[in-house]
């Protein structure tokens, strides 16, 4: 059964943090707050939790198009190409914040994701995100809880994501109340900037 652990997100505890991290580098699946809806990830180097999430999500690892959670933009020249200015000033205005942004990925890709010719690339506006995926290392891969509700697509209290996840993931990190409304998808892989999905982030940026 998975922990269930209170993260405050204007200062979150060097110790529950430490033990998010170890789930993590032990290949363990968390269920996280981030600026948008709450997300469900691992360490995008662990092969077998990526299976597990494929699993969990009712899909093949090689088909799924999730997004990697970084903690700024310094670790974005590992996983994608050389970016030109433009774009490089698009996402200095946008991130933090929440939006998906797609790029084109390069070959230091882990191998799970090296057929793929872009990557998702995330930096939420939340503190919790940003110390996990920095105190880890290397960022998190992930994709958003979705609620079986006609009317909320996403769920947005903690305690009830426990309760549906409690035994499918290591822990759940309770951070408040989550958003409902997803990222903006934007993709920035070709010549002109393209609207993939419009979500909680404004379009003002581009």
């Amino acid at each position: 059964m998975a922990d269930f652990i209170k993260i405050y997100e204007n200062n979150p505890s060097p110790n529950q943090i430490d033990k998010v991290v170890k789930v993590l580098r032990g290949g363990g699946l968390v269920i996280y707050p981030t600026d948008t809806v709450y997300g469900l990830g691992c360490d995008i180097t662990k092969s077998r939790a990526l299976e597990k999430i494929a699993r969990i999500k009712g899909i093949k690892l090689h088909k799924a198009n999730w997004s990697f959670i970084c903690a700024d933009l310094s670790n974005l020249s590992d996983y994608v190409k050389q970016i030109d200015t433009a774009t490089f000033k698009i996402l200095k205005r946008a991130l933090p914040g929440p939006y998906t942004f797609i790029l084109p990925g390069n070959n230091n890709l882990p191998k799970d994701f090296k057929k793929k010719n872009t990557v998702g690339i995330r930096v939420p506006d939340n503190t919790i995100a940003q110390t996990m995926v920095r105190e880890l290392g290397n960022p998190i891969v992930s994709t958003s809880i979705h609620d079986e509700d006609d009317v909320l697509e996403y769920t947005t209290d903690p305690e009830l994501i426990f309760e549906k996840w409690q035994h499918l993931v290591d822990i759940v990190i309770d951070g408040g109340y989550g958003d409902n409304t997803a990222s903006t998808i934007i993709d920035l892989s070709t010549d002109e900037p393209e609207v993939v999905r419009e979500g909680k982030g404004s379009l003002d940026i581009l």
